[in-house]
C-alpha cells in the first residue's frame, strides 16, 4: 500500500483543501472543514478502526446519514455535508486513490427546506428607518443603504469609496463588486441612496491612499465587521420595540416593496444578484393584501378590454339623420356591430346562430339601401 494510502482522513483531507484553496475564497474552504469535522466525528464515535478513506464503505456513509438525520440538522445542513464530503471523495479518486465507488448518491441528498421569505411589515421597516436615521453613525447608515439596495451584508462589506457612478442627468448606481455568487452588478440608486452613500463617506475614517478604498472604515482605520452590524441592527430593533430583524432580512423586504410597487421579476433577479429566477421569486413575500389587489386590479383591466360598445337610442340617430339614408345606413352598422359583439359573449350555440343570422340580414338591408342610394 502507498504512502498516499495509508495518509489519515484529516491529513488528505487538508491536503485536498489546501489544494482547493487555490480557487475557492478562504470562507468557501472553512466551510469544507465544517463538514468534514462532521464525518470525522462519526466515524471516531462509531467505527474508530476506520483510519483512511480507502477503509470507508457505504454502509459506512448510511450509517453517518442515519445519525445526522436523527440529529438537530435541518435538510440544507445535511445536504450539504453530503455534497462537500462527495466533492472530495470525488477529487481524490481522481488523483488516483484507491476510494470505493458510489459511496454518495444523488438520492441520498435530503430535499431543499422550502422556507416562507421573512420581510418585515411595513410598519416595523418604518420604525427601523427612523430609528437608523436618528443614531446617524457610519454602521447604521451601512443598513440603511442595505435596505436602500438590496444588496447583501458582504457585499457591503465589500463596497469601496468610488463604488458611486453617476450615468446622466441624475441616475446614479451603486457598483456592487464580486461577491457570493461570482458576479458583479450594478444597483439602481435613487436620490435617498446617493445621501445615504454621502454621508457614510462623511462618518467613515480615514481611507488609505489608493483609488478603490474600502468604504466602511471606522475612525480607528479598523473595517466594519458582520458582527458590528449584526449586533446595530439587533440593537436598534429592540430601541424600536420591533421583534428581532436579521440584516438579510433587509435584503427580502426591499425585493418584496419593489414587486409591491410594480418591477417585473426579471428586472428585480438582475437587481438582486441571482442567477435563476426561481431565487427570487424565494425572496418575494405575496400576502392576501397583495393577492386581492392584483386580483380586482386584473377584473377591472379585463372590463375595459372586453366592454361592449353601447348603441345610441336608435330614434334619436334617426331623427338627427333627418330620415335621410346615410344617418339609416350608420344607424343600422351600429345595430350590426352591437348584435356581433354580444354574440360572442353568448355560450349557448343556438342563440350564437340566430343573433348571427339577424345581423346578415342587417348588412343585407343597410347594403340595399347604399344601392338605392347609389341608383
Amino acid at each position: 500500500m502507498s504512502t498516499m494510502q495509508l495518509l489519515r482522513f484529516d491529513l488528505l483531507f487538508e491536503q485536498q483543501l489546501q489544494a482547493m484553496g487555490a480557487t475557492l475564497r478562504p470562507s468557501t474552504v472553512k466551510n469544507y472543514r465544517v463538514h468534514i469535522n462532521r464525518l470525522l466525528r462519526y466515524l471516531h464515535q462509531n467505527h474508530p478502526d476506520i483510519q483512511t478513506p480507502v477503509q470507508l464503505k457505504r454502509i459506512h456513509i448510511l450509517g453517518w446519514l442515519r445519525s445526522m438525520a436523527e440529529g438537530p440538522l435541518k435538510n440544507d445542513s445535511r445536504r450539504q455535508s453530503l455534497i462537500h464530503i462527495r466533492r472530495l471523495l470525488e477529487d481524490l479518486a481522481d488523483s488516483g486513490y484507491p476510494i470505493a465507488d458510489r459511496l454518495i448518491l444523488a438520492h441520498d441528498l435530503p430535499p431543499h427546506d422550502q422556507y416562507l421569505p421573512k420581510p418585515v411589515s411595513p410598519q416595523v421597516d418604518q420604525r427601523l428607518k427612523e430609528e437608523m436615521r436618528k443614531t446617524n453613525d457610519l454602521v447604521a447608515n451601512a443598513l440603511l443603504l442595505m435596505r436602500a439596495t438590496g444588496i447583501r451584508i458582504g457585499e457591503c462589506l465589500s463596497l469601496t469609496t468610488d463604488c458611486l457612478r453617476h450615468l446622466e442627468q441624475n441616475r446614479w448606481a451603486l457598483h456592487v463588486p464580486i461577491g457570493k455568487l461570482h458576479n458583479e452588478r450594478w444597483v439602481p440608486m435613487d436620490d435617498e441612496g446617493c445621501k445615504i452613500f454621502n454621508r457614510i463617506l462623511s462618518l467613515a475614517g480615514p481611507a488609505p491612499s489608493g483609488p478603490s478604498s474600502p468604504l466602511l472604515l471606522l475612525p480607528n482605520g479598523k473595517r466594519v465587521s458582520y458582527d458590528r452590524i449584526y449586533d446595530a441592527l439587533r440593537d436598534a430593533s429592540q430601541r424600536a420595540a420591533c421583534p428581532h430583524v436579521r440584516p438579510h432580512q433587509l435584503r427580502h423586504t426591499f425585493a418584496t416593496s419593489l414587486v409591491r410597487a410594480g418591477i417585473s421579476l426579471p428586472a428585480l433577479k438582475e437587481i438582486l444578484g441571482h442567477r435563476d429566477i426561481r431565487m427570487t421569486l424565494a425572496y418575494v413575500k405575496v400576502t392576501q393584501n397583495d393577492l386581492q389587489r392584483e386580483y380586482h386590479q386584473a377584473r377591472q383591466k379585463m372590463a375595459s378590454v372586453h366592454v361592449v360598445p353601447q348603441l345610441p337610442n336608435t330614434l334619436d340617430a334617426v331623427q338627427t339623420a333627418n330620415g335621410k339614408i346615410p344617418g339609416i345606413c350608420r344607424v343600422l352598422e351600429a345595430l350590426r356591430h352591437q348584435l356581433e359583439m354580444s354574440r360572442r359573449h353568448l355560450d349557448g350555440q343556438s342563440a350564437k346562430r340566430k343573433l348571427y343570422s339577424l345581423a346578415r340580414r342587417i348588412a343585407k338591408i343597410r347594403k340595399a339601401l347604399i344601392d338605392l342610394q347609389i341608383d
